[in-house]
């Protein structure tokens, strides 16, 4: 028997009691259903959505080259200065030296200064005293020069230093390498040789450790106020130049130097004889 509906029509052929589902075309596509993306971080690697932005300025900075390293300072080239009274500069031409116990026309240094020097030993109780060897500074803007140039009072220096004038000095010039021909006779100070609270290296090791120290640390101006010292003597051929105040000064030191075996630049530099400004 035929299932009629309702509507008196075959119950599969009826569309009210037996819908038939809309047909679908052939060029439809179900949406593809995409898995959404993950952000994936690690400890090597920072997201680029938590990346701080790049600005101008870090932008130059990055495409800005390296700073230069800072040059290694060069110990055999770094110069003393030795400064003497121009009436001294006879005497030393005749002996052919700087000597570690001279004896000057006009000496600066106080009876207090040169006692203090010949109790102070470099290297304990036994070793050679801080008066046996031939002084240097290590800036030509020292502090003890500074103190004569300004006229300041200085237990160092003998009264009548104080009253000679910058212009009657001369500062004989010469470097670590031409004066260091005995390393072992070389003493670096980082202040005052016969202060109580100066360090004294007299060994080849720590006096070369000192002396990079001293002029690597642009911080500091222990370089001011440290010595360099040579046991005995230096020869007068070890000088590579006088500074001179002016060209009187250097006229009257070329006339000191014409019978010399070695004779060294003579030099004017004003800067190094001037009286220091004020702070």
């Amino acid at each position: 028997m035929i299932d009629e509906c309702i509507h008196g029509l075959d119950r599969d052929r009826c569309d009210a009691c037996s819908p038939k589902a809309p047909p679908t075309p052939a060029s439809a596509k179900l949406p593809v259903k995409r898995a959404a993306a993950r952000t994936t971080t690690s400890l090597r690697t920072t997201p680029s959505s938590l990346r701080a932005p790049v600005t101008k300025a870090t932008a130059a900075r990055r495409a800005a080259p390296a700073a230069p390293a800072k040059p290694v300072p060069n110990l055999g080239e770094q110069r003393l200065y030795h400064v003497t009274h121009v009436s001294n500069l006879p005497g030393i031409l005749s002996s052919g030296a700087l000597n570690a116990e001279p004896s000057p026309v006009t000496d600066v240094s106080s009876e207090e200064a040169r006692t203090a020097r010949r109790a102070t030993t470099v290297a304990g109780p036994d070793s050679a005293t801080v008066a046996e060897h031939v002084p240097f500074y290590l800036s030509p803007n020292a502090r003890l020069w500074e103190s004569m140039r300004a006229g300041s009072t200085d237990p160092r220096l003998a009264p009548t230093a104080h009253g000679l004038a910058a212009a009657e000095f001369v500062i004989l010039v010469s470097t670590v390498k031409t004066v260091a021909t005995d390393e072992a006779s070389i003493v670096v100070t980082d202040g005052d040789a016969a202060g109580q609270l100066t360090r004294i290296a007299a060994t080849d090791e720590t006096w070369k450790r000192m002396l990079y120290r001293l002029i690597s640390d642009d911080e500091s101006d222990a370089l001011l106020s440290a010595e360099f010292l040579v046991k005995d003597s230096v020869p007068f051929d070890a000088v590579t130049l006088i500074g001179v105040p002016h060209d009187k000064a250097r006229d009257a030191v070329k006339l000191a130097l014409a019978g010399s075996v070695h004779v060294p630049r003579v030099a004017v530099h004003p800067p190094w004889f001037a009286v220091p400004a004020e702070d």
